[in-house]
């Protein structure tokens, strides 16, 4: 860590934290609703098959969500830690969506969970299958305030500034923010393609051993049609958000698509979209470039000649390192076009009868279970990256948000997480992938509770 300073290194600490933490509620938010759609088909059709994998993804909910919990807790911390001065400065807001956050979707998460996990057998199947359905509903609440408040952060709006606060004037205005609706749809959609991926990988998986129950085939169908419809709609919905972006924050983009120069207004050949290159920040300029006429105009303005500034027309302390938003973006539009393509193929095997059986569809499955959650990390890594210099857009800098700490203690901090997070959460995935491996219970007889497989630490009084 030697050369860092307390703004890289505090930098780095939120990154790392917020890292581990977005990959717990992305899957907690599509199990949850993974299990409300297994209940539900099962009170319908009463087919053994839904309530036995209800009870195994139970399970790994569980442990999913404890750890998502500790998780959590970490990242509030550090705004007074770390970005004291941000909190100072934004916290009238921030401060409130956060608390509306606890006081909405918590209560109701914290309220119906243990009747979700543990009162199978003790309340009617009606009232269980409401619980679940508010657990999963109180997921997609958490997901819209903590949305609300870092898209704030991006865009923000409905407030004025008095002796150096933010202070909120439209409480309407700061939640439905210009980049709020696009964010809430990309992330959720998100949640959803990670969760289908982990589990058509986690069928596969079992296919290819041999387990080929009626249980593992409906897992795999079930995350199957997900992947192929949600995938192109993530797509569409990213082409929303990335207008939205180009609107809000022009830099972000230019430096996402490698973008130095702004033609004159009588150029009529629009720009290209460049598939490969190298972005320099010193030379000011993508070196090695790989580019497609006309493409990227098509892409974010929908015509052929259309132009977007490039990052030349910005003051150099206004840029975002562009070298690492360009890898980081194709990364993640790269996945993504896999996971279409992988939906695809998975509805032509379909149409041949051959989704369960076909090798190397099923060894593509599983090494396709960790592209979601990598696709997320690098949309995110494209959003926050992408803001800088700025905590909140156009005015607070991140060098102004950071609190007054030498780098010692925040080094001495950040290896302290890096052990732990990687000792805990590593203990934690382990026994998480160790429940996948166990595969759904042959047996269609529910058990008395979730006790013996969900341990007895991971309280939701945690949180």
């Amino acid at each position: 860590m030697h050369g860092l300073t307390a703004l890289d290194l505090a930098r780095i600490q939120f990154g790392f934290t917020v890292s581990f933490h977005i990959i717990f509620p992305a899957i907690t938010i599509g199990l949850a609703s993974f299990l409300a759609m297994l209940e539900g088909a099962w009170l319908r059709t009463r087919n053994p098959v839904y309530q036995n994998l209800y009870h195994f993804w139970s399970k790994i909910f569980a442990v999913n969500f404890g750890m998502g919990v500790v998780s959590g807790l970490v990242m509030a911390y550090q705004f007074g830690t770390n970005w004291s001065f941000f909190s100072e400065f934004a916290g009238g807001i921030t401060g409130p969506l956060l608390t509306y956050e606890v006081l909405t979707a918590f209560f109701l998460e914290a309220g119906f969970l243990g009747v979700m996990l543990f009162g199978w057998n003790r309340v009617g199947p009606r009232l269980h299958f409401f619980a679940t359905l508010m657990v999963a509903i109180g997921t997609l609440i958490s997901a819209t305030w903590i949305l609300a408040s870092n898209s704030w952060m991006q865009t923000p709006a409905g407030y004025e500034i008095l002796n150096g606060r933010v202070v909120p004037t439209d409480w309407l205005a700061v939640i439905f923010n210009p980049s709020f609706p696009y964010r809430l749809a990309h992330m959720g959609i998100a949640a959803f393609l990670s969760t289908a991926l982990f589990v058509a990988a986690s069928a596969a998986w079992h296919l290819t051993r041999g387990n080929d129950t009626p249980a593992v085939r409906k897992m795999l169908s079930m995350a199957m049609w997900m992947i192929l419809v949600s995938a192109p709609i993530q797509a569409v919905v990213g082409d929303a958000h990335g207008l939205n972006t180009l609107e809000h924050q022009p830099a972000k983009i230019a430096a996402v698509e490698g973008h130095w120069n702004t033609a004159p207004s009588s150029d009529k050949n629009g720009f290209p979209l460049i598939l490969f290159g190298i972005p320099d920040m010193e030379r000011e300029e993508t070196r090695y470039a790989i580019e497609i006429p006309r493409l990227g105009s098509v892409i974010l303005t929908h015509t052929l000649d259309g132009q977007i500034k490039g990052l030349k027309d910005f003051p150099k302390a206004d840029r975002p390192n562009a070298t690492i938003l360009f890898f980081v973006f194709r990364v993640m539009v790269g996945l993504g076009v896999l996971m279409i393509v992988f939906g695809l193929l998975g509805l032509l095997l379909r149409r041949g009868q051959i989704l369960y059986r076909s090798r190397p569809f099923l060894k593509f499955a599983v090494m396709m279970g960790p592209t979601g959650l990598i696709a997320l990390l690098a949309g995110w890594f494209t959003t926050e990256i992408g803001r800088q210099p700025w905590v909140v857009y156009g005015l607070l800098r991140t060098q102004d948000a950071v609190s007054r700490h030498d780098a010692g203690p925040i080094a001495l901090s950040l290896a302290l997480f890096v052990i732990v997070y990687f000792l805990v959460f590593g203990v934690g995935i382990g026994y998480m992938l160790k429940l996948v491996r166990k595969g759904p219970d042959g047996s269609h007889t529910p058990p008395t509770t979730l006790t013996a497989s969900a341990p007895e630490h991971l309280s939701i009084t945690q949180r």
